[in-house]
């Protein structure tokens, strides 16, 4: 019976603790006004005082938040927020109208499968491009002819993109394949370096379903070929199937480098066999089919 009654006692203390702390926040008349807005019982919301002050200090946050760069939020771009469910109060992360705007601005990428690649690459956009650039005239001009034609082309040829490190290639092309998954054109754009790696990685795993998802990607960029550590399995069970698959498929494939084809060709053949000559001149010719050559002379963007 005594312990009873000392649980009983512990109980009222406690009740009245959250009270007393309840009725203290209560007396700041913006935090009242906050509460009443919830049109939720005091009986209630007095079990969570110390949640309800986060939260009211989140949507004072808000108030005049002037972008997501500011957020000062625990959350970036999402505000807690105190929701009912019978005698429970719920504290859910409600997204903010800049982070709404955001996520609406970039949806297109839904359309786009990456691996491994940056996240100024990722947001690349050809508004940003630099169009005074003469060294880009080409390609530019090559990007709205294919656009433009892409769906009526029946094989329409990619692009290899060649130059030397910070010139913007993988940018350039990244505006590109972003532009057109706003037209909902699905695609893949892989650093290829790192890509080979990892599926070397999955053998026994999921290796088909990484060699099948860009295999068969309707556009496919594989960024900075040459800069992998070339090996036979590389090359002959990786990149030539693929390459093959794409030529008899008519499906436009991509490519930067720091190498020209001639370059390329020489890494590929990783001895000076005859055999292994043959196998990278094979290698090419199929580059050669899928793609254009063009060479982006520059300054290095990345200092």
């Amino acid at each position: 019976m005594q312990k009873l009654q000392d649980q009983t006692i512990l109980k009222e203390v406690d009740h009245n603790q959250l009270k007393q702390s309840f009725v203290k926040a209560m007396a700041d008349p913006l935090f009242r006004q906050f509460v009443e807005s919830l049109g939720i019982k005091e009986e209630l919301l007095e079990k969570y005082t110390s949640r309800l002050l986060d939260a009211y200090q989140e949507a004072q946050h808000c108030k005049n938040c002037p972008g997501l760069g500011m957020c000062q939020n625990e959350v970036v771009g999402f505000v807690m927020t105190p929701e009912q469910e019978e005698n429970v109060i719920h504290f859910s992360y409600r997204m903010c109208p800049f982070q709404k705007k955001l996520e609406e601005e970039h949806a297109y990428q839904k359309n786009i499968y990456q691996f491994d690649i940056p996240k100024k690459v990722r947001d690349a956009s050809l508004k940003e491009v630099y169009v005074t650039d003469k060294n880009r005239t080409a390609v530019i001009r090559y990007f709205k002819d294919f656009i433009k034609h892409y769906k009526d082309i029946e094989k329409p040829k990619g692009l290899y993109l060649y130059g030397s490190f910070g010139t913007g290639k993988s940018y350039l092309l990244a505006a590109l394949f972003n532009e057109l998954a706003k037209k909902k054109v699905r695609s893949a754009m892989i650093y290829y370096p790192e890509f080979l790696r990892s599926l070397k990685e999955s053998f026994g795993t999921d290796y088909k379903e990484k060699f099948e998802t860009i295999k068969k990607a309707p556009l496919l960029l594989l960024d900075d070929i040459g800069a992998e550590n070339m090996t036979a399995w590389s090359r002959d069970e990786v990149l030539g199937p693929l390459l093959q698959y794409r030529m008899d498929e008519g499906l436009p494939t991509f490519f930067t480098s720091n190498f020209n084809y001639q370059e390329l060709e020489e890494h590929f053949a990783s001895g000076s066999s005859m055999t292994e000559k043959v196998k990278a001149r094979r290698i090419l010719e199929r580059m050669k089919q899928l793609t254009i050559e063009m060479t982006l002379i520059g300054d290095n963007y990345r200092k």
